[in-house]
């Protein structure tokens, strides 16, 4: 990649309003200028967003260059304090030296033979879910987008803490919820009032957060005094030991990371899901492929081993689609700790980068004819095989890649198998979805399909 110590041209500035520059243009419509700016063909392009100066990379090299070659001059960007309230200092919100040893200490966790010891307890619990789907009417529509988040609720909860979970699930499933929807809606406020303000969003906060740190802090202690291994997520955290120091977590930075793996993979893969199952009520031909696939792997077993599901690879295929167009994380900030350059241009120091997954998979250079669904082009051997490693970015990249990508990978696979096995989908003829950027790229509203036999 070309880069200079002498950098000789300024950043293009894409002309906003007087000091509002281009906030109120980017929470209006926030994928219609990044679609304007990316057919600019420019390399790097200066926004100032929230009384900010951020500056936008639309190329593959580029973005590598901020997520891993350089990653180290780039921190955690001002948004992720606001996360860090409702999370913790688990490893989506800290930085630095402890984020370096909390991923070291994480790690094993989701490695992929601790992951498959998981794979079990997700296909029975998709299993159980989709009895609980039988339309009475099959002309009443469901709402897929609320049902891929109570099973996804059910999955991580159940693979995070296991049979300790038992007569407690709903209520700390709602609590936990609860907490995701407040990060939400403080991060998208405008105005944020300090947490020790009695306003009702932040008793209501508090509320939930004490009932999350109440069980989580629980059934750590109980663990503890167990003195036995567990094969559940927490299980693998709490025996986690430091290779250079031999240290353990510490109570704390277990419920953080219990709370992160929660919120990360709870509504991103729910949101996923019903992305994909929205795509495929467009394209009758390709559910008929993954229906001939299903049956012919997975065969009529109502529990079908987990093993079977490594077998499903147009259904992967699917997946990967569904994940380009439909990235949970359509963008990505970092906060640039020293100067940095991207060819002949400065990324000053305390200023943020922007990095767009959703533009990088959109880019008709690297995707041609962007906006078609086509998992063809995630066959083996296929177009994706030629591109560029960071012109295609669901889970990010460098070593801030999501910890939990195979995980959410497998859960995407076994849930959308075991789905068409059992149901064809078709969409409801007025209803118009489109992107909703929030933090993640949920659809404008809930999904609705008809549900009906293959």
């Amino acid at each position: 990649m070309e880069t200079t110590a002498a950098p000789t041209r300024p950043v293009p500035l894409h002309p906003g309003l007087p000091f509002l520059g281009n906030t109120l243009a980017f929470v209006r419509d926030p994928l219609s200028i990044l679609h304007a700016l990316q057919r600019k063909q420019e390399r790097i392009v200066h926004l100032r967003i929230g009384g900010r100066n951020q500056y936008l990379v639309f190329q593959p090299e580029d973005s590598k260059h901020i997520l891993q070659e350089n990653n180290r001059n780039y921190g955690r960007s001002p948004a992720f304090e606001v996360l860090k309230i409702f999370l913790g200092n688990g490893l989506l919100t800290s930085d630095g030296d402890f984020w370096r040893r909390q991923r070291r200490l994480a790690q094993p966790a989701f490695h992929r033979q601790k992951l498959a010891a998981l794979a079990d307890t997700m296909v029975a619990e998709t299993v159980d879910w989709l009895d609980t789907l039988n339309p009475s009417d099959t002309r009443q529509p469901v709402n897929v987008s609320q049902s891929f988040m109570d099973v996804t609720m059910r999955i991580v909860c159940k693979t995070l803490f296991g049979s300790d979970t038992n007569g407690k699930l709903d209520g700390l499933s709602h609590a936990l919820d609860s907490l995701n929807y407040l990060a939400n809606s403080r991060m998208l406020s405008p105005i944020r009032f300090p947490m020790s303000w009695p306003t009702p969003h932040n008793q209501r906060s508090k509320r939930a957060q004490r009932q999350v740190d109440t069980f989580i802090f629980d059934l750590i202690d109980q663990r503890r005094q167990q003195h036995e291994d567990k094969d559940d997520l927490l299980g693998m955290l709490l025996s986690a030991e430091d290779e250079e120091t031999g240290e353990r977590m510490s109570d704390q930075q277990l419920r953080d990371e219990c709370v992160t793996i929660f919120s990360a993979g709870h509504e991103t893969t729910a949101v996923s899901m019903a992305w994909t199952i929205y795509l495929l009520t467009q394209h009758p031909d390709i559910l008929a492929r993954l229906q001939e696939e299903s049956e012919a792997v997975l065969g009529d077993a109502r529990i079908p081993s987990a093993e079977a599901f490594r077998r499903l690879t147009y259904t992967m295929q699917v997946v990967q689609e569904s994940l380009r167009l439909y990235p949970p994380a359509w963008i990505m900030s970092r906060r640039a700790r020293e100067d940095d350059h991207i060819g002949p241009y400065t990324i000053p120091a305390s200023d943020t980068a922007l990095v767009c997954p959703y533009l990088l998979h959109r880019d008709p250079v690297n995707w041609p004819d962007p906006e078609r669904f086509d998992p063809n082009r995630f066959a083996p051997g296929g177009p994706k095989d030629q591109l560029h490693s960071y012109a295609y970015l669901p889970f990010g990249g460098g070593p801030r890649l999501c910890i939990g990508n195979q995980f959410a990978l497998m859960e995407m696979q076994i849930l959308l198998a075991l789905f068409v096995r059992k149901f064809s989908v078709s969409g409801l003829p007025n209803q118009r979805i489109v992107p909703k950027p929030l933090i993640t790229l949920r659809p404008n509203q809930p999904i609705q399909v008809i549900l009906s036999k293959p």
